[in-house]
């Protein structure tokens, strides 16, 4: 039986609001809990609680050090959220638990203004200057000032540590690159899929701008990330291509993503990731079969993943994209990078096929097996929708663990 929080005060934080709480926060109102919301950006239309936007209070000073400007930003939104804050509390409005994402710095005031208030904070990453997503790839290998911008990165996730109750982490490679003595607080729940909203349809039809309609019948292979960057392995699937293109005449790529950089360093001056490793390699493929589509509607992103014969999943060890999941849910066949966290969802020969990284010929071999023999890749399809269903189901998994933890949380502030 689900616990009800009739009257509770839930106060939810994330600067792009909903964020990760797009199902926790409309939960917990259903459950009767007395809701708000804080964000920085402009509030979702249609939110069955109060969202409030709260401006930016300055910008960057021109005289900062530039290493500590990822931190003077997280400050920033910290002293944002201060004055309404104090304002509820000043009005008598002061919750039991808050929630939020602990990387944003939104939440730096909430002990301190509702001390009694137990905290429930999201965590992605903690940053490793060796060892982990820094130092992987030897084609970009990290400077002596490098690493240490990156140990400076975590003087954020240290802060937020040491001020929540309850810590919530998607994977347990997520979780184990934090501190061990700050694990026993951070449980494993992933934010969920919706797997009555990504499912398999086996007669999809794409067509494409140019008028390029395409079927499950055809050779497509499908690569998404937020940008098309090398922490995504762009670069090894872009070298991939050339070879893939000329064993498949008949295969066509589509690729999601910006132009822009979501995690690593940014593309030479003057030009992009996306362009760079189009000017190495774009001689050698045809434009006809090789489409860019920048970023889409998720309905678009649901329609390629359902169309997909071999879906590409490349990754540093670093934080797991819902995209892979989402694809799974679909039953697309997954190609993804033996790394961490993909090998924590991908059992290869199972639910997917997994390839080392760097190595572009052993991508161009599995993907080229997935096209050429789909009746084999329908088992590995078929499990990799179950895994999802079995482990990271919106309704059944993830989002009834959630709630038990705030169940357990409010239990304690009774």
């Amino acid at each position: 039986m689900t616990t009800r929080f009739d009257g509770r005060k839930v106060l939810v934080m994330h600067p792009n609001f909903p964020g990760q709480f797009r199902h926790l926060a409309p939960a917990l109102k259903e459950l009767g809990a007395d809701i708000r919301a804080l964000t920085l950006s402009q509030p979702p239309q249609g939110a069955p609680f109060s969202v409030t936007q709260v401006p930016l209070v300055r910008g960057h000073s021109p005289e900062l050090d530039p290493w500590l400007q990822s931190l003077d930003s997280k400050l920033i939104r910290g002293r944002s959220a201060l004055p309404l804050l104090r304002q509820w509390r000043a009005d008598g409005w002061v919750p039991e638990l808050v929630i939020g994402h602990t990387g944003w710095g939104d939440m730096l005031g909430v002990s301190e203004v509702f001390p009694n208030a137990k905290v429930l904070g999201w965590f992605e990453f903690y940053y490793h200057a060796t060892g982990l997503d820094l130092d992987f790839d030897p084609e970009f290998p990290p400077s002596e000032e490098d690493r240490l911008k990156t140990r400076l990165k975590n003087m954020w996730p240290l802060w937020m540590l040491e001020h929540v109750d309850q810590g919530v982490c998607p994977t347990y490679f997520q979780r184990d690159v934090h501190p061990a003595v700050y694990r026993p607080r951070l449980s494993v729940v992933h934010e969920g899929i919706d797997t009555q909203r990504f499912v398999p349809k086996e007669d999809i039809q794409v067509t494409l701008g140019e008028g390029l309609t395409l079927t499950r019948d055809d050779e497509v292979i499908t690569f998404v990330n937020r940008d098309l960057e090398p922490y995504r392995g762009y670069h090894v699937f872009m070298r991939a291509l050339p070879a893939l293109l000329a064993q498949h005449p008949k295969a066509h790529v589509l690729m999601v993503g910006g132009d822009s950089v979501s995690y690593g360093a940014a593309a030479p001056a003057g030009t992009t990731w996306k362009q760079y490793f189009l000017n190495e390699v774009g001689h050698q493929l045809d434009p006809a079969r090789v489409h860019f589509l920048g970023k889409v509607p998720h309905a678009t992103l649901t329609a390629l993943m359902q169309l997909s014969r071999a879906h590409v999943y490349l990754t540093y060890p670093f934080v797991l994209s819902w995209s892979l999941l989402e694809a799974m849910s679909c039953a697309a066949p997954i190609i993804g990078s033996n790394t961490a966290p993909v090998r924590e969802v991908i059992t290869h020969g199972e639910n997917g096929l997994l390839v080392d990284f760097f190595d572009t010929e052993a991508l161009t071999a599995s993907l080229s097996y997935a096209l050429r023999h789909p009746e084999a890749m329908q088992p590995l399809r078929q499990q990799a929708r179950q895994t999802v269903i079995d482990r990271f189901d919106l309704h059944t998994q993830c989002l009834p663990q959630q709630l038990a933890l705030v169940a357990s949380l409010l239990a304690s502030t009774a």
